[in-house]
């Protein structure tokens, strides 16, 4: 096993430079997940890691040492592709083992850890089948199988999951992450599913246009973005995102919005009076009843266990969660009330976190 640090990495095409003085460290073990949307460079950064890429400027460090020169086989890293990268000709054991061939290493050597992965990974039944007869789970298991025959340093994963139906992708999560606590394997995972990266990651970091947002665990996050991006990224679904202006008039403290809507705040910045803000709330941080907002509702989506609600708010749109079944028509008003100690405000000009 062995730590990862990107230091001040730079990498452009030509004069189109697209990835902008990155910097992460990645401890012996950790299980770091790359996250943002496509374009942000994430992908692109973890090729550089793998040396299927060039750098522009800065440098790799894995195990401590500058690897920026050295060719992917000799960067004791494992990498799984989003599209298994299977040989079709091969079976299960010799696609796994096919590393270690290429490598001259004694058969029996070769023999014990395809074996060795095959329990890890409940491979062991298809050992002698072709990649035509697994299913897309199957298939990427042996791409993963073939990573941890080689037992390899670092592991790098390429949107594995991308090919898959929703309940694949759900199971394949669990298993990763499992066999990441098993092995304790230093990972470095690229996504654009924040899901996948809230669930599964010991630390995200959040790419945006070539540089790096944030960093941090899943619930600092989720709890704690630094802006507005970070904000709207984290979290299914989206923060809502309300723009207004700070009023301070005595107690209590609120939000105006453009279109006349009172949105209350427990404190604000001081001297923030007529600020233009962005007041962000989590759609689970709402709640029906009493005295609240007026929301006009758009579209009711039940899930079984929640009610997604899509309404308007003085012309601004809005999402909640609720846990009890919501029976309101387009068209109706809902009550929906923020829970205050969940409340962020951004400054609107830069995105920056405020509070």
């Amino acid at each position: 096993m062995a730590s990862v640090d990107v230091v001040d990495v730079r990498k452009a095409y030509g004069t189109h430079e697209v990835i902008h003085g990155v910097s992460i460290g990645i401890e012996d073990g950790e299980f770091v997940i790359l996250v943002g949307p496509s374009g942000c460079g994430k992908s692109t950064l973890l090729r550089m890691i793998a040396g299927l890429e060039a750098i522009t400027k800065g440098d790799i460090k894995i195990a401590q040492k500058i690897v920026n020169d050295l060719p992917p086989k000799d960067r004791d890293i494992a990498m799984v592709f989003q599209n298994y990268a299977l040989y079709p000709h091969k079976t299960v054991a010799e696609n796994m083992g096919f590393a270690l061939k290429l490598r001259r290493a004694p058969k029996e050597e070769i023999e014990s850890r395809v074996k060795r992965a095959a329990e890890i990974l409940g491979l062991m039944p298809y050992l002698e089948r072709y990649p035509r007869q697994l299913s897309g789970g199957q298939r990427q298991r042996v791409a993963m199988g073939r990573a941890i025959v080689r037992d390899a340093a670092v592991f790098l994963f390429d949107e594995p999951l991308s090919n898959l139906d929703a309940k694949l992708r759900v199971q394949m999560r669990a298993e990763i992450k499992e066999l990441h606590q098993r092995l304790k394997t230093t990972t470095v995972y690229v996504t654009h599913d924040q899901v996948e990266a809230m669930t599964m990651a010991d630390r995200i970091v959040v790419m945006h246009d070539g540089i790096v947002e944030q960093t941090g665990s899943p619930l600092e996050l989720y709890d704690r973005p630094n802006n507005v991006f970070v904000a709207g990224f984290i979290g299914s679904p989206a923060m809502n995102l309300l723009k207004g202006k700070i009023r301070i008039n005595g107690r209590p403290t609120f939000v105006t919005t453009d279109g006349g809507v009172t949105l209350p705040l427990t404190s604000a910045p001081s001297g923030a009076d007529g600020r233009p803000v962005i007041y962000g709330i989590r759609p689970e941080h709402l709640s029906l009843g009493g005295d609240g907002l007026a929301a006009e509702v758009t579209v009711i989506e039940p899930t079984g266990s929640e009610t997604q609600v899509f309404a308007k708010l003085g012309g601004q749109k809005l999402v909640g969660v609720f846990r009890e079944r919501v029976a309101a028509r387009p068209g109706e008003a809902l009550p929906i009330t923020p829970n205050l100690d969940a409340v962020h405000l951004f400054d609107e000009s830069t995105g920056r976190r405020l509070n």
